[in-house]
């Protein structure tokens, strides 16, 4: 019988509040592991991070812990791991997940909308990713998420394309230079995912999306998790500098 055991690990999960994120953290806590979850303190964000941490500590105390923090902004990541530092001692695995949206063609979007997307999708990896290798122990694991939007180049999303495709290049080479730790690399590139994100598609484009994908259906949040831990589990020790697509076989 295989099993995972993360038992004495600690994950940072960012944009971890709801969807692929919150998800993300319920199964490394599964799995065994403490787990933070990262939210951004805009809305309702974190109160959301709040549920998820209640509902995973009512299973095991002290075992999620929440912390707010713009991922676009250096300091407030800085901070973050600082604070996961002296809490938790380091972390073993660093999940990029937190991105946003604004789609719009390229001639009509704005400077401040390019900019938004760029900040969160691609500064906030390089933040994130920078600062928690000062505290991360030898032999973890890092996995940020690309998109199939850097592969399809969908209509509207040249921010966001451009953002995911400079995440799984940077991975690329994080995993060259982390190897000397034994830290592994790796990117996800989920296609179409049923969240609440995925809902705001028009149902018409959602039956056209269907037609790329050759095992008929999007993918769930557990899916995508599932994968998620596998890359930092012992079970993937010899994979570093990939990325892996989570989309049902699409062929567009």
């Amino acid at each position: 019988m295989i099993s995972l055991d993360l038992s004495g690990k600690t994950a940072l999960v960012t944009g971890a509040s709801q969807g692929i994120g919150a998800q993300i953290a319920r199964t490394f806590h599964q799995a065994g592991a403490t787990v933070v979850l990262n939210h951004p303190g805009f809305g309702s964000t974190g109160a959301d991070a709040d549920a998820v941490a209640a509902e995973l500590n009512a299973i095991r105390t002290e075992s999620a812990h929440v912390i707010a923090a713009d991922v676009s902004q250096a300091d407030q990541v800085e901070a973050m791991i600082e604070t996961i530092q002296s809490r938790l001692g380091g972390l073993d695995y660093l999940i990029n997940n937190a991105a946003i949206i604004k789609d719009r063609t390229v001639s009509k979007m704005s400077l401040e909308e390019w900019d938004a997307v760029l900040d969160v999708n691609l500064s906030g990896v390089f933040y994130c990713c920078k600062y928690a290798l000062n505290v991360m122990h030898d032999g973890g694991a890092i996995v940020s998420f690309g998109s199939i939007a850097a592969i399809q180049g969908f209509f509207g999303q040249a921010n966001y394309a451009a953002a995911k495709a400079g995440v799984q290049a940077m991975m690329r080479v994080l995993s060259r230079e982390a190897a000397r730790r034994q830290i592994r690399v790796n990117a996800v590139a989920p296609g179409v995912i049923d969240t609440a994100m995925a809902a705001t598609i028009p149902e018409n484009v959602r039956e056209e999306m269907l037609k790329n994908v050759p095992l008929n259906r999007f993918g769930t949040t557990e899916e995508v998790a599932h994968v998620v831990l596998f890359l930092c589990s012992p079970l993937a020790s010899y994979v570093t500098g990939q990325t892996i697509e989570i989309n049902g076989g699409w062929r567009g």
